[in-house]
């Protein structure tokens, strides 16, 4: 009878590895596992191997990405690391997606796992919450990402961009190092004729409302009130929002084109304070203007931007991390650089999109996959895109601001 007993501790370890083997509990994101039934790991979406967990257990445990495309903001650009404490109530969160590190949750299959907050039928079921809100899969993300990319006709055209890139290429290692490797600017040569483009124009109106320094608060005009206003109407009228208004609206996220638009004004164009109690900074400010927080520059993901501050000798641009594999327009690149006396370690920016175009991507991923890495399809290739939520303060019925969003990386 004793030496039956380590075969029967064998046999019952077998069951549970086997068991283990076609769930991703305790293996997100490990590496690809050949003798696995399925698998956990960040790729595994792309080859249709993913277990039947891997989205409810995984896509809030995101792992490192890999080293070479990795794009790192600075901490202070992600306030839920050190602002967020996590919250044990449905308030403001129904419809939420789901986060590991929370103690219970609002998403739409908490009841089905069992770990909803005590509160959530009381806050969600009367907003009809399996019926009114429809999950939104991988599959979907990747589907409206190439119909936005398809559809963005204001976009740059090969021979409207000329860029310099001086062969200063440098590895992520050498990011900290503020070494100037281009003696040139960035931009050869742009059409300024696409800066007449209605959503261009009233995009570029925009850029200079605000004081680039946190710690000083932000007091707009009527006029320019009414320039984002304007930003907002024009970019309503093109493919590119159509096409993301309309994947929103089916998937029931917003009932009527006014309740997004007003959605979209709040979440990017809200103040907010990232110092000193000052209602100093927006989501719109940080990705698209810049932001210069102790002595480094935060945000300023825009090319649009980018080109204006080196045409006006502004910026210097140093050396870059990777560029997209894209041929023609949009492309992607990881750039550093010096605005006016600041450092920018490393930042990624579209080159060559309409402000539509980013501004549509970013808030699909905001909307859909707050606080995480995004996964996406542009022309066949995959990018990530990551968003922070602003939780130290909220609109609405506690909604969140956008904190920062980037293109995390171009290609895995």
């Amino acid at each position: 009878m004793r030496a039956c007993v380590p075969l029967l501790v064998a046999l019952l370890c077998g069951l549970a590895w086997a068991g283990k083997m076609d769930s991703c509990a305790s293996r997100c994101n490990q590496k690809f596992d050949r003798d696995a039934a399925c698998q956990c790991d960040r790729r595994c979406h792309r080859h249709g191997d993913c277990c039947d967990d891997y989205e409810h257990l995984c896509t809030g445990e995101e792992g490192p990405p890999d080293p070479v495309l990795e794009l790192e903001e600075e901490s202070e650009e992600a306030p839920a690391n050190n602002l967020y404490s996590a919250p044990r109530s449905c308030q403001g969160r129904c419809h939420e997606a789901l986060d590991k590190h929370h103690p219970c949750h609002c998403d739409a299959r908490c009841q089905e796992f069992g770990n909803c907050c005590e509160d959530f039928e009381l806050l969600c079921d009367h907003e009809g919450f399996s019926h009114t809100r429809d999950a939104i899969s991988q599959e979907e993300l990747e589907e409206i990402s190439e119909k936005i990319y398809m559809s963005d006709i204001n976009k740059a055209q090969k021979a409207d961009i000329i860029l310099n890139s001086q062969n200063g290429q440098i590895s992520p290692s050498e990011t900290g190092d503020q070494v100037d490797r281009c003696s040139e600017p960035l931009y050869t040569y742009v059409n300024e004729k696409l800066f007449s483009k209605p959503t261009y124009d009233a995009f570029i109106n925009l850029l200079n409302n605000y004081q680039r320094a946190t710690g000083h608060g932000e007091h707009f005009s009527a006029q320019q009130l009414a320039e984002q206003d304007a930003f907002l109407r024009e970019i309503m009228k093109t493919p590119v929002m159509k096409e993301l208004y309309g994947f929103l609206r089916a998937k029931n996220r917003y009932s009527s084109e006014q309740e997004f638009v007003g959605d979209l004004k709040n979440m990017w164009f809200g103040l907010y304070s990232r110092s000193k109690q000052e209602r100093d900074s927006s989501g719109f400010e940080h990705v698209f203007s810049g932001e210069i927080k102790k002595g480094k520059v935060t945000g300023f993901h825009n090319w649009i931007r980018f080109y204006l501050q080196e045409k006006e000798g502004l910026l210097d641009y140093y050396s870059h991390v990777y560029n997209g594999p894209w041929e023609s327009y949009p492309d992607v690149l990881a750039i550093q650089f010096n605005w006016d006396g600041y450092y920018k370690e490393v930042g990624s920016a579209f080159i060559g999109s309409s402000p539509e175009f980013e501004l549509a991507l970013y808030s699909l991923c905001f909307i859909t996959r707050p606080g995480k890495l995004c996964h996406l399809s542009l022309g066949g290739y995959p990018l990530d895109i990551q968003t922070y939520t602003w939780d130290k303060s909220t609109y609405g019925s506690g909604k969140k601001f956008i904190a920062t969003a980037y293109v995390a990386s171009s290609f895995r």
